[in-house]
């Protein structure tokens, strides 16, 4: 014979430690990222230390709270199984005073909650003194176009910045609705069609931090990333330069005929190239992509081999995406090649 539960309420008690144990596994496996990830927890700017505080006191706090709720959980179990009496008077009042004490808890919990968040928003809001730099950043499919209007430059999926200094971010969107995130500067803002929306930026030391595309917003919604590069003032500077220099000529016979085949096919109906008579808009800019470091936003890292992949079949690489493959020749490949490479 089955023996019986020695008390009533030890079947739910083990049943209910056994989903929690699994659903503990499962929410830390899940919780794994990708060795190399932006996060939020690695703070590089006043604006994500400041978020990363708020989120380790509502971790705490809802750790807390979590914990109490559990283990009063497991009491009242054990204690109810064991008395099969009815409860007194006495126990029903102190039953009563546990609830309007648990209401009110619940209650400073939130006004705390309220309190740090509210704090945390102004800090974070647009400080006055990052008007100095202005940037636009337009989220497309699937991809990120970069102005720099007082300067009169355009990239894509590359955002240069100096250090120690705030930078007004202006967010647009030009098909569907994108969000801009770079963890280790800041919080996540919609890009809205027809809606232009403010952040900033601000690094506290040079490095080079990604950027991600938060909002679903198609089939190459994983592959739509952008680097922020944070460099010393001097280095900002003479990137500002050389960003605002026309196209180098081609260097070569080889890179010539490269140039000759860019202009005379389709590439010049979709890409802008400075100092020269191609001015599409359809795709990015290319007058300086030898020097951004990776093709396709964030795809792959820029080099000789991706970018023959890039161009014979970008389909292959991120599919959906509107770029066409070009039907070349080895021979023609090359050249077109050797013309890109040129453009630093």
């Amino acid at each position: 014979m089955r023996e019986a539960p020695r008390w009533r309420g030890e079947r739910f008690l083990c049943r209910w430690l056994r989903w929690w144990s699994a659903g503990s596994a499962v929410g830390l496996l899940t919780g794994c990222a990708e060795a190399g990830a932006p996060s939020i927890m690695a703070p590089r700017g006043p604006a994500a230390a400041e978020i990363a505080q708020l989120w380790w006191l509502l971790l705490g706090m809802g750790s807390a709270v979590y914990l109490v709720v559990m283990a009063l959980l497991v009491l009242s179990l054990i204690r109810r199984g064991r008395e099969d009496a009815p409860l007194s008077e006495r126990e029903r009042r102190g039953g009563n005073r546990m609830i309007v004490a648990g209401l009110l808890l619940a209650l400073v919990i939130l006004l705390v909650v309220f309190g740090f968040t509210l704090t945390t928003q102004i800090a974070i809001s647009v400080p006055d003194e990052s008007g100095e730099i202005t940037i636009r950043v337009i989220g497309r499919q699937w991809w990120w176009e970069v102005h720099y209007p007082n300067e009169q430059i355009v990239t894509a999926n590359e955002i240069h910045i100096p250090v120690g200094q705030p930078v007004r971010v202006e967010l647009m969107a030009g098909d569907v609705i994108h969000s801009f995130w770079a963890p280790e500067l800041h919080g996540k803002l919609d890009m809205v069609p027809g809606q232009t929306n403010v952040t900033w930026l601000k690094a506290d030391e040079p490095g080079e931090y990604w950027g991600l595309c938060a909002e679903f917003c198609g089939i190459q919604h994983a592959k739509m990333r952008f680097l922020v590069v944070a460099e010393p003032p001097e280095a900002y500077a003479a990137w500002v330069a050389q960003q605002q220099q026309p196209a180098a000529p081609p260097s070569s016979d080889l890179a010539a005929r490269g140039q000759a085949i860019f202009m005379g096919g389709s590439c010049v109906h979709c890409h802008a190239i400075a100092g020269t008579e191609a001015a599409g808009r359809l795709g990015p800019d290319l007058t300086h992509v030898a020097s951004r470091r990776t093709l396709g936003a964030g795809a792959l890292p820029f080099n000789r081999g991706n970018l023959a992949g890039w161009v014979v079949d970008p389909q292959h690489i991120k599919p959906g995406n509107l770029m066409p493959a070009a039907a070349l020749t080895g021979e023609e490949l090359q050249a077109l090649l050797a013309y890109l490479e040129g453009l630093q």
